[in-house]
This record gives C-alpha cells, structure tokens and sequence, in this order.
C-alpha cells in the first residue's frame, strides 16, 4: 500500500520542525510500492547536517511496516549511514523478540 506524500511528511515528525527553522525542504518525489524517493532542498544543499537529517528521516521511515525502502535521489544518505542504521533496526527488531518472548516465560522471584 502506498503512502501519500503528505504521510510520509507526517512521518518524519520533528525532523520537519528543524528543517522549517534552516529553510530545508523535503520533497517527496515517489511513493510507489512502499518505495519512498526524496530529496532534501533548500537551505539543506550543502549543509554538512544533511547526512545526519537523511538518516534520521531514513530511520523514521523504515520503521514503518509498509515502507520497502527509502531512496534519496541526491545522494544525501551515505550507504555506510544506510548499512548503520538497517543493523541497528535489526538488533531493535531481535531484542524486541527476546522481550515479547520473555514474557511467556513465568519470572523468577527477586530476593
């Protein structure tokens, strides 16, 4: 199911509110399929927190159960930032199964 551009805006929450402050602009290009294409513009082009914000944006995004991937269309998510953040998905999504497992299991008492 795709997304709306103005949801996938939604999404990225308080990112939008920082970027409002330094002139950046998202634009959201395609959501096809659960594959979101962006671009950050304005005052973001050649701003050195523009790595940070992709990847924060990215992170919100691929949260999500319908998102298949997040593109940047300008480059501005570095594919080492991009592998970072999948593994730490990864390792939430794992020790949130441990969790939900745990609870199954009867707790010892705490003397």
């Amino acid at each position: 199911m795709s997304m709306s551009a103005e949801e996938v805006l939604a999404e990225i929450g308080p990112v939008q509110e920082i970027l409002d402050e330094h002139d950046g602009i998202v634009n959201v290009i395609d959501t096809t399929d659960g594959n979101i294409m962006l671009s950050l513009d304005g005052g973001c082009n050649g701003c050195s927190s523009t790595p940070m914000t992709a990847m924060q944006i990215y992170y919100s995004l691929k949260k999500l159960d319908r998102i298949n991937d997040v593109i940047f269309v300008n480059g501005e998510l570095p594919e080492y930032m991009r592998t970072f953040i999948d593994q730490k998905m990864a390792k939430e999504a794992e020790s949130s199964a441990e969790n939900n497992s745990d609870e199954d299991e009867p707790q010892g008492e705490i003397v």
